[in-house]
């Protein structure tokens, strides 16, 4: 069985968790209503289904080669690059200025699920590339945009992010490539970059590097660190692609997983200084690449779920279809796809909820995103910028922590034959090992959660995030039903942990760093698992509706079945298992 885009449950999650239809109203968005949605979405799925899917197990067994610094990617990657760039698809959320389809996040993490979840390898190349387009619409020169930006929206260019060295892995002040300055304003880079995803590759006419180096004479430290563009071709007038850069591939790395995408290392002057050209300001380097970090981390997060998505459909086709042992209650005298044993049915329950909790609490950030850019209202911009900034260590953090989770049970559904490469399960887990790590380790996430999302504004934003948690369990008491009810009271207890968590953390942080730092992941952990809870108990409240309504029935039971596992078994379980049932006794 191949991939099929879970198309339904995103334009679920698009009309009750994100609210499309408010969206839709800001300006800028008035096209993108449920309609534009749904048709965008079902392209997508044709896309991400027919040709990139196919790919994915392809890729694993031919990945990515290397051969006098020229890298070869997996065959049929380069020909679904390019029906990818000649779709659009890589201009979905850029600007229309930059002929891109100015689209909002609510409807293109959707598509980046999509893309993710049918091959992960292939789809790390456009997520490098929207960070470096983020980028350069943030603090770029006219100049720059002028030359580069219409180019990677297109995606007849790729983009790339080169923050890690040798010595310089997480800890940036680390950082030793250095610029110096040329009399023409553009800089000689030197230096080596590691764990460059996408540094080298057919797929493209132009690599277009975004490189953290030193001014020479800069502060030690991360106060000293520049952001360049350096490009694999030098580029001369009208966008024409001249002589080579003075930046090549030296290795590329073998990995556990994603293996058809080039993991390089890049060297940058070894004949006389690489070419490149500063963004912004001196010294300010950190700053914007935090622009690119910030688009990659939620993009991780959407990789988290995408993997996990693909897991669980596999692990469901495979339990329909093995046949082993009676059913434990007797009712079949003879074997029985595995499906019918309870076992088996809880990891699939436990896989679906992980999953669909996952999926509305990204959908509800990427509204967040979006009304904070296009928000007419400028209170409501800097309030939906808060929630979006919290949630998103949150979804990288929770969202790929699970999807580790859920990969490792669909190995375990499949029992020894998910052992065995050939069945295709074994993948998903080994992919989905390195979500947790790059673009900044779970633990980074959570110090990122304590430090600058929590402590920084006193716990403001995530107190008010509570309240809001806190009215939507009022709507749930109301409802009278005994799902929305108990849900309604699970989500209260955790929610109550929630804040005795962040009052402590607030509290202890700068007395007692240690302590509060200690409990960073727990602390994450719990409010990735409360939020995607509460969207949750907000899509049961939606699906009760609808159901009321007569729509689509087996899909509105099935959102109801999944919200009253989620935080009976998952969000009770990691209450319990980090201590938090008890905070209030």
């Amino acid at each position: 069985m191949s991939y099929k885009a879970p198309v339904k449950d995103m334009l679920f999650n698009m009309q009750h968790v994100a609210n499309l239809a408010a969206v839709s109203a800001m300006p800028g968005f008035e096209e993108a209503g449920l309609d534009t949605a749904q048709a965008v979405l079902e392209e997508c799925a044709k896309f991400t289904e027919g040709v990139l899917a196919p790919l994915n197990w392809e890729g694993d067994k031919n990945p990515s080669s290397l051969k006098d610094g020229v890298v070869t990617t997996t065959p049929g990657f380069k020909q679904a690059f390019k029906q990818y760039a000649d779709g659009g698809w890589q201009g979905l959320q850029h600007p229309l200025d930059n002929g891109g389809q100015g689209l909002p996040k609510t409807i293109g993490a959707s598509c980046v699920e999509m893309l993710n979840s049918a091959n992960m390898s292939f789809a790390l190349c456009p997520l490098l590339t929207d960070g470096a387009i983020e980028a350069l619409l943030t603090a770029g020169s006219d100049e720059l945009k002028a030359v580069y930006l219409d180019k990677l929206v297109s995606g007849q260019w790729t983009g790339t992010m080169n923050l890690t060295e040798p010595q310089a892995g997480s800890d940036l002040a680390m950082v030793r490539s250095r610029a110096e300055p040329q009399a023409d304003g553009s800089y000689k880079v030197f230096g080596t970059k590691i764990y460059i995803t996408y540094g080298e590759h057919d797929m493209a006419e132009n690599i277009v590097h975004l490189v953290l180096a030193r001014v020479s004479g800069a502060p030690e430290g991360v106060k000293g660190i520049s952001l360049f563009v350096v490009p694999k071709y030098m580029v001369g007038e009208g966008g024409a692609l001249g002589a080579r850069n003075d930046v090549h591939c030296v290795s590329i790395e073998h990995k556990l997983g994603i293996k058809a995408s080039p993991t390089a290392v890049l060297q940058y002057g070894d004949h006389g200084g690489a070419v490149g050209y500063l963004v912004g300001a001196e010294n300010r380097g950190l700053e914007y690449m935090f622009i690119m970090m910030n688009a990659a981390r939620y993009a991780v997060g959407m990789q988290g779920i995408a993997i996990a998505e693909r897991a669980y459909q596999k692990a469901v086709a495979f339990a329909k279809d093995r046949v082993q042992s009676r059913p434990v209650d007797g009712s079949i005298k003879a074997s029985v796809p595995i499906i019918h044993h309870p076992d088996v049915r809880r990891m699939l329950m436990t896989m679906r909820a992980w999953t669909e909790g996952c999926r509305a609490m990204a959908a509800a950030a990427a509204a967040a995103y979006d009304a904070a850019h296009h928000h007419p209202d400028a209170d409501a911009r800097k309030q939906n910028h808060a929630f979006y900034e919290f949630l998103v260590p949150l979804v990288k953090g929770c969202s790929t922590e699970m999807s580790l989770e859920v990969a490792s049970l669909g190995v375990q559904v499949h029992g020894g034959m998910g052992f065995i490469e050939e069945t295709g399960a074994a993948q998903y887990l080994r992919d989905a090992r390195i979500l947790t790590i790059y673009e900044g380790t779970t633990a980074i996430q959570a110090n990122d959660l304590i430090g600058r999302k929590t402590v920084r504004d006193g716990g403001q934003t995530a107190l008010a995030m509570t309240g809001l948690i806190q009215a939507t369990e009022a709507e749930l008491a109301q409802d009278g039903s005994a799902d929305a009810r108990a849900v309604g009271q699970r989500l209260k207890a955790a929610r109550e942990a929630l804040v005795d968590v962040v009052r402590f953390v607030v509290e202890q942080t700068k007395p007692n760093p240690n302590a509060a730092f200690a409990g960073s992941v727990p602390y994450l952990m719990l409010a990735g698992t409360v939020v995607a809870g509460w969207q949750l108990g907000r899509s049961l409240l939606a699906a009760q509706r609808e159901l009321a309504n007569g729509v689509d029935a087996d899909f509105m039971k099935a959102k109801i079945i999944t919200a009253r596992f989620f935080v009976d078994h998952l969000l009770k379980h990691l209450l319990e298992r980090f201590g938090f049932a008890g905070l209030r006794s």
